[in-house]
């Protein structure tokens, strides 16, 4: 199944990634000039901290 929204979204990655040649840098520091430009806050939330479990790991399948 193709979902539209998906696929103008891969096609609009694809033209921003093709406008700057592949050039990881040069495409964050567009996106970040965009994001910047928008007027909509940004907000940076702390990273989650992972949960410690004291339990045994379960694998899917035993040898």
């Amino acid at each position: 199944m193709k979902d539209p929204i998906v696929e103008e979204v891969r096609e609009q990655r694809m033209k921003h990634t093709l406008k700057f040649k592949g050039d990881i840098s040069a495409i964050c520091k567009d996106l970040r000039k965009i994001q910047l430009s928008s007027g909509h806050k940004v907000i940076r939330l702390a990273p989650r901290r992972k949960e410690t479990t004291t339990r045994p790991r379960k694998f899917a399948h035993s040898a």
